[in-house]
């Protein structure tokens, strides 16, 4: 069991959830923390559980038991929007953007729920409603759109983008939420290599040089490994494994859980 302090150091902590869908367990105990400031990846095989625990985080779905912990705060009834104003924001496995907008208005609707100003001065547009907006869009146009290198789409419709721009302007909308932690689900998943480095930059960025603590899923072993600082591993709705990348990488239930053969496996994991 942890001590106090060790719990005092997780910004979100699970404890012990457990989720079913009818008869089928998804979670089943889970608990694991992740501290301030790291890339926290959570792995394992298809089914394993994984999306779920992310939509348990941001409240998609309730856990039947168990407890979320954000910045020492039980979140695990609070609404949707509530927890995105705590400072949580999502990305999606399957990219989730109205097609038929650009991509600088799907951007700043992400950060349309820290807006704070009343509807009275949000409908005549002046004063501190306009500071604020001015403010948001110099967010978005000055920091969100350089850092992801997206600056020559602004104005394109995002149905016309190919995939791995798309999951970009995702990745954009969710940090126009000004986030504390960002869970990304799958971020390269149907990339080519050079679309899967420069995500796993960005994330680098984000991570180190604006402090956002990074929860992430991610079947390419390669990018888990090169880039995480922890490894939470989950196999049947079940923790298995949770350690550092080098430790994850040799433990032998992780291997057994993803292919059963060591050098298979020891490939597969990034090694």
């Amino acid at each position: 069991m942890k001590d106090h302090k060790e719990q005092e150091a997780y910004q979100l902590e699970v404890r012990d959830v457990h989720l079913s869908f009818g008869g089928l367990k998804a979670l089943n105990g889970v608990s694991t923390g992740v501290k301030r400031g790291e890339i926290f990846s959570i792995i394992g095989p298809n089914g394993a559980g994984k999306t779920c625990l992310l939509n348990c985080i941001n409240r998609f779905y309730r856990p039947e038991k168990g407890r979320i912990m954000f910045e020492g705060r039980d979140i695990s009834r609070l609404k949707v929007h509530k927890i995105a104003a705590l400072g949580v924001a999502r990305t999606f496995q399957n990219v989730e953007l109205f097609g038929h907008m650009t991509v600088l208005d799907n951007i700043r609707l992400g950060g349309h729920v820290h807006l704070k100003s009343g509807s009275i001065a949000g409908g005549i547009y002046f004063g501190k409603a306009r500071n604020e907006e001015m403010a948001f869009r110099r967010h978005i146009e000055e920091r969100i759109i350089d850092l992801l290198e997206i600056e020559q789409i602004r104005k394109k419709t995002v149905h016309t983008l190919p995939y791995g721009l798309q999951k970009r302007v995702e990745l954009a909308r969710a940090l126009a939420m000004k986030p504390k932690i960002l869970l990304l689900d799958e971020p390269a998943t149907g990339m080519n290599l050079e679309e899967t480095e420069d995500m796993a930059r960005f994330i680098l960025d984000i991570n180190e040089e604006w402090g956002v603590t990074i929860v992430l899923i991610e079947h390419d072993m390669g990018v888990v490994m090169d880039i995480s600082d922890r490894v939470c591993v989950l196999d049947f709705g079940q923790k298995i494994a949770e350690g550092k990348p080098r430790e994850i990488r040799h433990n032998e239930q992780v291997i057994k859980a993803y292919l059963g053969e060591e050098d298979l496996a020891y490939s597969r994991l990034g090694a």
